[in-house]
């Protein structure tokens, strides 16, 4: 029986996790703090162990750091919940695995990615990571669902659907986040979570990361120049200039590392660029999209409230595009695609490049009113006849996800619109 939590609503990681726990001896459920991890992992756990539990003096961290194998007993599948407080954990859990050869014994749930030192082994073939973020449209009750993206990725036509977003939804949501726990609440309370959330991580977690010290007002100025530039191809040059314009002096290496430490914390994200050759070094070589794991943090950063989003689309139409990424993260994650972003380096680029292992892919671009499909739609096709005339395979879908438009349909230049408030798994 499992331990799931009264009120907890299924997430599309949970197909993920079942699944992984058939095949591996454990998972590890990976994403941001309040992203909903430790709920969903004991949607599928018989037993659990609190790392953080301050009962007794923080009596389980301390005999897991006497003996991680102390803290393994229990029902499988057991939760070990906050298991990177002691690193050591995972070598335990990994060597468990080894000698029983038994699928799904333990869930490891965590918000910090920790060092590599202190553990001999990557897990790899015995521990099995799923990635959660905050919660998508569809787990929201956003989106009716109608249209796959599965399917559509498979070249299927959607089915005309009338969308029911207006522009007051769409800040609302762009505003309140995915957090699990903002969901329930006036619109004015719900926003304190991400602001807390920055202000936890400015001050604290930077720092209990890895017990070094770093200036609040120099990881702040990187944050806001982060929430400015997000869901962009922004380099660290960018960022030195943004934070120079806060009069903060700061180096190369200082801002590198700021970002090392944020993507650790499950704070930043990296969409790597896309190439037809999975062996291409092209692949390797460009700048990745950067994108907070929530647009509420950026929002949050940048001190934005919804009567400035409603009068300043344009800053809308980013923060929009950035949860429409987050979406199609967590939607291919289901579907086993890879998710990417296109520049071609000679001012051709989309949105997002949606790749299945067998090599289809599909464009997408992502404006927030109807008014901006056409130029869209016609980027789109570029980009398909550059492709098809280097001798790349032609894309399964172009596809153009809208906040505010009429219904999904296939156009007549055969590229699909699709409103976010449709689209599903």
């Amino acid at each position: 029986m499992s331990l799931t939590e009264v009120g907890y609503k299924s997430r599309i990681a949970d197909a993920l996790v079942a699944e992984a726990l058939q095949v591996f001896g454990a998972v590890s459920i990976e994403g941001p703090k309040f992203c909903g991890k430790t709920w969903t992992a004991l949607n599928h756990a018989n037993s659990v162990v609190y790392i953080a539990d301050p009962i007794g003096g923080f009596a389980n961290r301390q005999r897991a750091q006497l003996d991680p194998s102390l803290i393994l007993d229990g029902d499988a599948p057991r939760l070990v919940d906050e298991w990177q407080d002691v690193p050591g954990i995972w070598d335990a859990v990994r060597f468990a695995v080894d000698r029983s050869h038994e699928k799904g014994r333990f869930l490891l749930a965590g918000s910090t990615m920790p060092p590599k030192k202190g553990r001999l082994h990557s897990g790899a073939g015995r521990i099995e990571s799923v990635r959660m973020w905050t919660m998508t449209s569809s787990e929201l009750n956003e989106s009716k669902e109608n249209v796959s993206l599965t399917a559509l990725m498979r070249g299927n036509t959607p089915s005309p659907i009338n969308s029911d977003a207006t522009i007051d939804r769409i800040i609302e949501q762009v505003v309140r986040g995915g957090w699990p726990e903002g969901q329930d609440l006036p619109l004015n309370l719900a926003m304190r979570i991400p602001q807390n959330y920055l202000q936890r991580l400015i001050t604290e977690d930077m720092t209990s990361l890895d017990d070094v010290s770093r200036d609040p007002s120099k990881v702040r100025a990187t944050l806001q120049s982060l929430a400015r530039n997000n869901a962009t191809l922004v380099r660290t040059s960018t960022i030195l200039q943004d934070i120079d314009a806060h009069r903060e002096s700061i180096s190369r290496d200082t801002v590198n590392e700021y970002l090392s430490a944020f993507k650790r914390l499950y704070v930043l994200d990296e969409l790597p660029a896309w190439a037809p050759s999975a062996v291409s070094r092209k692949r390797m070589r460009q700048t990745p999209k950067r994108l907070l794991t929530d647009q509420s943090l950026a929002v949050a950063a940048l001190g934005l409230t919804p009567e400035r989003l409603k009068n300043d689309l344009f800053t809308l139409g980013f923060m929009f595009e950035a949860m429409c990424l987050k979406d199609l993260a967590v939607y291919c994650a289901a579907a086993g695609a890879n998710l990417y972003h296109l520049d071609d380096g000679a001012g051709l680029d989309a949105d997002a490049i949606l790749e299945m292992p067998d090599g289809s892919w599909t464009a997408v671009e992502i404006k927030l009113g109807h008014h901006q499909v056409d130029d869209a739609a016609a980027k789109l096709l570029r980009i398909k006849d550059k492709f098809e005339k280097a001798g790349v395979q032609t894309p399964t879908c172009l596809l153009v996800i809208v906040g505010l438009s009429g219904f999904a349909h296939r156009r007549e230049d055969g590229v699909v619109e699709v409103p976010l408030d449709c689209l599903g798994v």
